[in-house]
């Protein structure tokens, strides 16, 4: 994402990154970063939790346009409804990319065993 950010940048449009891990923003060279303490996979919020989802989108698109130089962070004031061992955020079903790869890793482990 960094790098995407730095190229938009160099087309001369001001980026906002969304980011769970803030302190690499340096290390990987995001612009700007709008910090968020959500888990992965879920930076907008929960599924189907459009208010949230809008709330943190408005949030990221205020600091976009208050921004100035490359290098600002701002730490949203958002905070995840659950402690961090009681998230549970993965879907009952795969995706159908991740069904693919395990699909994929059985067949090659029953090759192995066979």
């Amino acid at each position: 994402m960094g790098l995407v950010a730095r190229k938009i940048e160099e087309a001369g449009i001001s980026t906002v990154t969304l980011n769970m891990i803030w302190p690499y923003q340096r290390l990987v060279g995001m612009p700007r970063v709008a910090a968020i303490e959500y888990p992965f996979g879920r930076p907008f919020g929960d599924v189907g939790d459009a208010s949230t989802q809008r709330e943190v989108l408005v949030a990221a698109l205020a600091f976009a346009e208050e921004a100035g130089q490359p290098g600002q962070i701002k730490h949203l004031p958002f905070r995840w409804h659950q402690e961090p061992k009681d998230t549970k955020w993965h879907p009952s079903a795969p995706s159908p990319i991740i069904a693919m790869m395990q699909a994929r890793r059985a067949k090659r482990e029953a090759k192995f065993e066979g």
